[in-house]
């Protein structure tokens, strides 16, 4: 059996000289990008990439980078996101602030996945989560303007990313692309996942050991995902409770939360948040996610204290992440995320 060719280094003159209209339109949208959040008054911050905890959610695997002083090994993470520090800067006072972020995650690799990669994450305090997504409207909007392109297009699909993107809930979508009623599944914010399995039988492969999440999931990404962003940009809203992760719940619906994420091509290109503020749920959350990673994969991340201090402190806010190369990705018409990395991490 032949072995697969191997690649060029990133450096080689010739394979740089492929990428560099990508890398060029990089320079262009970050610029833009940029004085676009200076118009709206935003901070643009930096915070560390070393953290107590990298996050705590289920699916995410993170570096760990431990620090030797005084003799002793202090374990730290490499972040998979800024949200901890940026919320912590909302508790200090900032209002506006903005981050494009190197952050780190194993276990990733494919054409839209890197093991380090660019977030551009933003918060607005005192403001409803509807403002976020406007902003991400427009922030796309601003990036296929500095790449002087019209239609995003990969994987056969295009999209316009100047017209004003379809928004539906994550029920509407289910309903729509699969006749399921995702909502008859929850009570009160609590899962059925016994319901949603037997709702499920025809539409996705149920594991004996699937929970809930598992078959939202599976739905999701086999039956709904591939088809947003068609045409035009989709906007998708109000995610089922037990999906809310750090998003507060909608005060007049128990059963979801105020979290979205938006769609181009099939691609998902950011997730936000109407964030939540209570101190004690965030912990049950963080603590059941871990519990849930542990079973899963055999490890657990700590629980950073002083977010969960911070988290009470914070004013009402949304945010959101964006991630940064796959909009760049869509915005130069290059068909890999590595192509619009300027160093990619070598692959051996």
């Amino acid at each position: 059996m032949n072995a697969t060719p191997r690649l060029s280094p990133w450096w080689d003159r010739d394979r740089h000289d492929d990428r560099r209209s990508f890398l060029r339109a990089r320079s262009e949208i970050i610029s833009a990008v940029r004085r676009l959040f200076g118009k709206w008054g935003f901070v643009e911050v930096e915070t560390g990439i070393l953290q107590v905890s990298p996050g705590n959610e289920t699916h995410l695997h993170a570096l760990r980078a431990d620090i030797h002083m005084g003799g002793e090994v202090i374990p730290r993470y490499l972040r998979t996101s800024p949200e901890f520090s940026c919320k912590k800067l909302l508790a200090a006072g900032e209002d506006r602030i903005v981050e494009f972020a190197r952050v780190f995650r194993d276990h990733e690799d494919s054409p839209l996945h890197l093991n380090e990669f660019t977030m551009l994450e933003w918060y607005r305090a005192n403001a409803p989560y509807s403002n976020v997504i406007d902003d991400c409207v427009a922030v796309i909007g601003c990036a296929a303007q500095a790449a002087n392109i019209r239609k995003f297009s990969f994987r056969g699909k295009a999209v316009d990313p100047f017209l004003e993107p379809l928004r539906m809930t994550v029920a509407e979508a289910f309903e729509t692309y699969t006749g399921l009623d995702l909502l008859s599944t929850i009570d009160r914010g609590e899962s059925d996942r016994a319901m949603l399995a037997s709702l499920s039988r025809d539409i996705v492969r149920v594991a004996d050991d699937d929970t809930w999440s598992d078959i939202f999931s599976k739905i999701l990404t086999e039956h709904i995902e591939p088809k947003l962003g068609e045409e035009r940009m989709t906007v998708l809203y109000e995610y089922p409770a037990p999906e809310a992760a750090l998003a507060r719940a909608k005060p007049d619906d128990p059963r979801v939360a105020e979290r979205f994420e938006v769609y181009a091509c099939g691609v998902e290109l950011a997730n936000g948040f109407g964030e939540l503020t209570d101190a004690e749920e965030q912990r049950r959350r963080f603590a059941s996610a871990m519990d849930e990673k542990e079973r899963r994969y055999g490890e657990r991340y700590p629980i950073d204290t002083d977010f969960i201090a911070a988290v009470a402190q914070m004013p009402d806010a949304c945010g959101v992440a964006l991630g940064f190369d796959r909009l760049v990705m869509l915005a130069s018409g290059a068909t890999r995320l590595d192509q619009v990395v300027w160093a990619p991490v070598a692959q051996s």
